[in-house]
């Protein structure tokens, strides 16, 4: 059997997950490069700093390493989609018009390598919650389907406010929170 294999979660048509060593995969074969070339796409960037993207939108799950990321952005510069530049010590890579032409034909591609990503990383997220705050959304998502339609004077208002207060807290706008969290969405279609 080789390295990398296809694992299908039940006989039907249910989707393929893609495996690695046993461990499933977090992108799919191709995804880094369309996602780092659309990265590029949208402003110049140095390797590091594509690594720490790709690594956040995994909320660090999955971090591309160096012996990944620059011989990608090299095979970019090799194919003309890139030139790069020392600023500040650091090399930057800039989009060219090649690397354009490249989105421009590889558009649909781009924005289905977004969604996995950003459906993977919800996933890794979900997975990652701990059990009381899986139980407690589990049981707000059956309440609002109990409760559909029947709002009352007010109700939804104070409902979204309490959402909004969890929202502010998790994202460190509340005096009391840690960190702040960054939410990541894939490019609108």
């Amino acid at each position: 059997m080789s390295r990398t294999s296809t694992v299908r979660a039940s006989k039907e048509d249910a989707p393929a997950i893609p495996r690695r060593n046993g461990q499933p995969r977090v992108l799919s074969r191709g995804d880094l490069r369309l996602l780092v070339l659309a990265l590029i796409g949208e402003q110049p960037r140095h390797g590091y700093e594509l690594i720490q993207h790709i690594s956040g939108l995994f909320m660090q799950a999955y971090t591309p390493s160096a012996g990944t990321m620059y011989p990608l952005l090299a095979s970019f510069e090799q194919a003309g989609w890139v030139a790069s530049e020392e600023e500040d010590g650091r090399r930057v890579f800039r989009i060219t018009a090649a690397g354009e032409f490249e989105l421009k034909v590889q558009r649909t591609q781009v924005r289905l390598a977004q969604r996995r990503a950003f459906d993977r990383a919800r996933e890794i997220t979900k997975a990652s919650l701990p059990p009381p705050l899986a139980t407690a959304l589990r049981e707000f998502k059956q309440a609002l389907v109990r409760h559909h339609g029947r709002w009352s004077e007010g109700e939804a208002e104070a409902v979204a406010e309490q959402l909004s207060r969890a929202s502010a807290l998790l994202n460190g706008a509340l005096a009391d929170a840690p960190y702040r969290v960054t939410p990541t969405e894939p490019d609108p279609a």
